[in-house]
């Protein structure tokens, strides 16, 4: 049994049902025709890439994370200009309709409380290690009455550095007071939640909550699950 286990949020604890390529396509076929008439799968298109080439960067990355709804903004006005489109309202509009829907259809994975629940009986030592905005994630802890349940939580926002940086990791581990022989880390991002992990010997949890196996990032991660309900099992 593990002393402690570090979790990340997104697509771990809580989740989102429907993929963010089906809600883009589904706002592109609604905000189309005030493209000028621009076919749906033309702007799809044009967006998809540029989501694509600005994610791909880290620091990019990292600063989009920090701020995503005006992350967004950028991408689609950047997506509107490839397309030669003025209209940067319009963008917004687009850009903002996706950020209220992540926000309004996040869900708890399923038994997600049941676990984390049973980890603290069993004296598991428990840590939230989070990306993103403090305001925004901080927001996803209150609604879902998180931060009773964990007894360290690190928000990148406001600890100043983020996954993968170690730093992050063993802050979590001075904090929890165990050693990375002790202890998990259980997420579903193999460069941000596996590698690091894996590399100071801390035990590597990878949530494939889709079911697409591993990809060709030469990640392996000590074990797979499907939901952190398995981990009642395991501990």
């Amino acid at each position: 049994m593990p002393q402690a286990i570090l979790f990340d949020l997104d697509d771990t604890i809580i989740t989102w049902e429907t993929p963010p390529g089906e809600v883009w396509d589904r706002l592109c076929r609604r905000y189309a025709s005030e493209a000028h008439n621009l076919a749906p799968g033309k702007l799809l298109e044009s967006i998809n890439r540029v989501r694509d080439w600005y994610w791909s960067d880290p620091a990019r990355h990292r600063a989009g994370r920090l701020n995503l709804p005006a992350a967004r903004r950028e991408i689609i006005r950047m997506a509107f200009s490839h397309l030669n489109l003025d209209v940067p309202a319009l963008a917004d509009k687009i850009a903002d309709a996706y950020s209220e829907e992540r926000e309004n259809t996040a869900v708890l994975v399923p038994g997600a409380i049941a676990t984390l629940e049973l980890l603290r009986r069993r004296r598991v030592r428990l840590a939230l290690v989070t990306n993103g905005g403090s305001e925004m994630q901080r927001a996803k802890i209150e609604k879902f009455g998180l931060e009773p349940l964990f007894d360290h939580i690190i928000i990148e926002g406001e600890f100043g550095f983020g996954k993968p940086d170690e730093r992050v990791f063993l802050y979590a581990l001075e904090k929890l007071r165990v050693l990375p022989e002790n202890t998990w880390m259980v997420g579903d991002d193999l460069e941000r939640d596996i590698s690091p992990c894996r590399a100071l010997g801390i035990y590597s949890v990878w949530v494939d909550g889709r079911g697409d196996g591993l990809s060709e990032t030469g990640v392996t991660p000590d074990r797979i699950i499907r939901n952190i309900e398995e981990l009642k099992d395991c501990v």
